[in-house]
């Protein structure tokens, strides 16, 4: 049975056009949506809104491109935008009803006021993928998709360096009678440049791979794939996207993970699917014997030693310590798994008012 998305895509083109020129300094480009969709799936649907006299050259690339122009042109007394986000909605819900096959809604725009229609449409248990500008797109849109692609960030893309100010030379001034001149030197600073997509840290990566694989593992009986594994990532952050930690793919990603021994893989029952666990031995129980060790430094053979302050001490003996990276959603979650393991001892203390770790033998 074919298993292949059928996607239709809607442009808010103004939204798009005007996020591009005021936040990237260059005019939008469908071509870079284009190719991250091919790999998602067959775009069956392509529709722009906008009142087309306003963008006359953007028309033609369009048109190449197969995109159905819808156009809304400007009344007296009428809010054009209002119009061509309503004929948008109107148009997607339409065919959320009409076309089953269609299984994946792309809204490219950054206007929050579209959420309502995302929430609507995944409610009728379709996909979507938002496409914005970055610095043009609401705080409120990226969470409530199931994927969101930042045009600033897609293949593709290029932007211009921004071009510093100069000053203008002052006008020469003759010199006082009564006064020395002055010599006065003014210094311009050049304008900002465009923040560079954040590289996201790799420790960062690791931490959430990890915690995320743990967390399957615990809601789930069967094995985690590699692309269950995806799907979490992406439903808790829709933005993410292996690229911004410099890696072609997905599969690429988990295999440095794996060679850093933050997830094991295995072949899975479908080819190019592999399945991901965490390492049962090796740096888990190595980050359990530096905690005792520190435990019984500070506690002695049959003292003990408060949970609060202590992660603290742990990475001053292991500077690399995370307990995200080994799977644990706390450092009290990573210690109870030590005192599971027997590695120490661990009880609450209602005089301490906290938890309290002893050695395994204490």
């Amino acid at each position: 049975m074919d298993q292949e998305e059928r996607i239709a895509l809607f442009l808010d083109y103004e939204n798009l056009a005007i996020g591009a020129r005021d936040n990237l300094g260059t005019g939008f480009e469908l071509r870079p949506v284009a190719d991250a969709l091919a790999e998602r799936g067959r775009v069956v649907v392509r529709r722009a809104y906008a009142d087309w006299s306003y963008f006359d050259e953007d028309r033609r690339m369009l048109t190449r491109s197969h995109v159905e122009l819808i156009d809304i042109p400007q009344r007296m007394g009428a809010s054009r935008k209002n119009a061509a986000d309503i004929k948008m909605v109107v148009d997607a819900l339409e065919l959320a009803f009409e076309r089953d096959y269609i299984s994946t809604f792309v809204l490219c725009t950054g206007d929050s006021d579209f959420t309502p229609l995302v929430h609507k449409l995944r409610e009728l248990n379709k996909r979507v993928i938002g496409v914005g500008v970055q610095r043009s797109t609401s705080a409120l849109l990226p969470p409530a998709c199931d994927e969101f692609l930042y045009y600033d960030r897609l293949e593709g893309v290029e932007i211009p360096p921004a071009r510093p100010r100069r000053g203008r030379p002052a006008a020469p001034q003759a010199p006082s009678p009564e006064r020395e001149p002055v010599e006065v030197h003014v210094e311009v600073e050049p304008l900002p440049e465009p923040e560079p997509a954040v590289a996201r840290d790799a420790d960062s990566l690791a931490a959430l791979v990890a915690q995320t694989v743990s967390g399957l593992q615990h809601s789930t009986n069967g094995a985690v794939t590699a692309s269950t594994l995806k799907r979490t990532l992406l439903r808790k952050d829709p933005t993410f996207s292996e690229a911004d930690y410099g890696f072609r793919a997905f599969g690429e990603l988990l295999r440095h993970l794996s060679g850093r021994n933050v997830v094991e893989l295995t072949d899975g029952s479908a080819k190019g699917d592999p399945e991901v666990s965490l390492p049962e031995h090796g740096d888990r129980e190595a980050a359990f014997a530096v905690l005792r060790t520190v435990v019984l430094e500070l506690a002695g053979e049959s003292g003990s030693v408060a949970l609060s302050g202590l992660k603290n001490r742990v990475r001053k003996v292991a500077p690399d310590f995370s307990e995200k990276k080994l799977g644990y959603r706390s450092f009290l979650q990573f210690c109870k798994a030590a005192a599971t393991g027997g590695a120490v001892g661990l009880k609450w203390s209602p005089d301490a008012d906290d938890y309290l770790l002893t050695s395994a033998n204490g």
